[in-house]
């Protein structure tokens, strides 16, 4: 901690010792920003788990479908003309057969009468929530970044899906499930892009990456919990599945509404600085004293929120260097997408047991979390990201040749591989995109990252489809495209110890003073 007696800001002080020429003497909301969450403290910490939680709440009703919309088993209770080996239940008297449990609630399957529709009919509810998650997530893409705050986008987006939840819970017929279940994908489209903006915009650039794989972490475990808790309620109707998820999350916005922080970044953009310094006070309390004066020397260029530059998502159509640059970004994330939801999805075609594949893809995404931290803090992005996806791409076509030659348990290992590539993609991507754009547009550019990735997943199951005529040819589809998408990375400017800027002005001139450097 700085010593108070000696302010922090007195090399700032003596406008005589600024060099014209080394800006980097300037006293900017940046630096304060830098020097005051410089400490990874628990009161840092404790507001990234607090946002990051929101992920969890947001996986569970992702996954939720695998267990509420799943066929159950039944049993005979005729058994003169009914053989459960051989039967078609469909084909049986509803006298002859019961669903196992004695209760016909326990999925939607058996409470709707399901059981002999058609797999289009079934299969709605699902495809009714990714199509709202896509259409969501275009339609939040619009909102301004200087519109409502952080904050307030994950407390509503998180709220809105509880209690659309909660809701799913009377439904009454299959297609007011299905309704329900495309508000749900709506409502909660953008909640991991909302998050991981507000937690990249309160920590310093050293910690960042280590700060965003923590919620990336708790997604992972929302999945995890989800099967632990219908474990518990293996015996209840899938009606309290929801409410047991929901209930939690809306107590969960209580806690974010009144200990959750704003991003001390977008209040600075909107002309309040006391506000930000106020924040990263709570923050960093032990840098109080640097803080309050630093306020005091901080230039004022905004006085009033009219005098606030507004942007939107039409800068990047606007300004060259922006188009290119979160087109390139989305080209990869679609790659990566294609990899990342795809290669579980094939793996029904190598002949190994899907319940341990599916398992083992799961556990494999844990590790990631601890790998790409020390990818960030010692290697280049665009070195880390190349390599990365070229091992990812060389994996999946190994897979594809080793299952022709009939190696199945080997191709299996680089099937895990693949997968494994792809998550560190998609967490090399999620901090490099952070520190690609301001924070005048972060928001509407990791929204749009997000949504090239969701994009790249629903081509998934038309490429998956593939490996059924020719086995295991959707494996080298899925490397060659992550191979081959991941060369754009070389155009994409190199962020590694940089901090963040703020508006897209800033933003300019910082690329403008590297290509120069570079250039010389």
């Amino acid at each position: 901690m700085a010593d108070t007696s000696e302010p922090l800001l007195s090399h700032f002080t003596d406008d005589s010792e600024v060099n014209s020429n080394n800006r980097s003497q300037e006293l900017t909301f940046d630096k304060i920003v830098e020097q005051s969450l410089s400490d990874f403290g628990f009161l840092q910490i404790f507001q990234i788990f607090l946002v990051g939680l929101a992920l969890l709440f947001d996986a569970q009703q992702i996954f939720i479908t695998v267990f509420t919309d799943a066929y159950p088993t039944w049993h005979c209770l005729n058994h003169t003309i009914c053989d459960h080996s051989v039967s078609d239940i469909c084909k049986l008297p509803r006298s002859a057969w019961e669903w196992d449990g004695g209760s016909k609630g326990k999925s939607i399957i058996s409470e709707f009468g399901l059981e002999c529709s058609s797999s289009l009919l079934r299969g709605m509810p699902s495809s009714a929530f990714y199509i709202g998650a896509i259409v969501g997530g275009f339609v939040l893409a619009l909102i301004p970044d200087d519109s409502l705050g952080r904050k307030k986008l994950v407390l509503f987006s998180t709220f809105a899906m509880s209690v659309t939840a909660i809701s799913v819970s009377f439904s009454t017929n299959v297609w007011i499930y299905a309704f329900l279940k495309f508000v749900i994908g709506f409502t909660r489209s953008q909640t991991w892009s909302y998050a991981v903006v507000l937690i990249s915009e309160r920590v310093s650039t050293r910690w960042r990456p280590r700060a965003t794989m923590i919620p990336f972490t708790l997604f992972v475990l929302g999945f995890m919990s989800l099967s632990g808790i219908t474990y518990l309620a293996q015996h209840s109707s899938w009606r309290f599945l929801y409410l047991y998820t929901s209930v939690p999350a809306m107590f969960y916005c209580l806690f974010l509404y009144f200990f959750a922080l704003e991003s001390p970044r977008w209040l600075h953009m909107q002309g309040n600085d006391k506000e930000a310094i106020d924040v990263l006070i709570k923050l960093s309390p032990e840098n109080k004293a640097y803080l309050e004066s630093a306020i005091s020397k901080l230039p004022l260029e905004q006085e009033t929120t009219e005098q606030v530059p507004s942007y939107s998502i039409n800068d990047f159509f606007t300004r060259k260097w922006a188009f290119r640059r979160i087109l390139v970004v989305m080209i990869i994330m679609f790659g990566l997408g294609i990899s990342y939801y795809g290669v579980p999805l094939a793996a029904r075609d190598l002949d190994v047991n899907i319940y341990l594949s599916e398992t083992l893809n799961a556990l494999v995404e844990l590790p990631t979390f601890l790998i790409t931290p020390i990818l960030l803090e010692r290697f280049n992005r665009r070195s880390s990201v190349l390599v990365n996806t070229l091992l990812g791409g060389a994996s999946g076509m190994l897979c594809f040749v080793l299952s022709i030659l009939g190696k199945t348990d080997i191709s299996f290992v680089f099937e895990l591989g693949t997968f494994f590539c792809a998550r560190i993609g998609f967490n090399l991507m999620a901090v490099y995109m952070v520190e690609m754009f301001p924070t005048c547009v972060r928001s509407s550019a990791t929204m749009m990252f997000r949504q090239a990735l969701v994009v790249g997943g629903a081509c998934c199951p038309l490429i998956a489809s593939i490996g059924g005529d020719t086995p295991s040819v959707s494996f080298a589809i899925f490397g060659i495209t992550m191979s081959g998408l991941g060369l754009f990375v070389l155009i994409l400017p190199e962020t590694k110890g940089l901090s963040l800027c703020d508006s897209m002005e800033e933003q300019e001139k910082r690329d403008q003073s590297l290509n120069s450097s570079h250039c010389c």
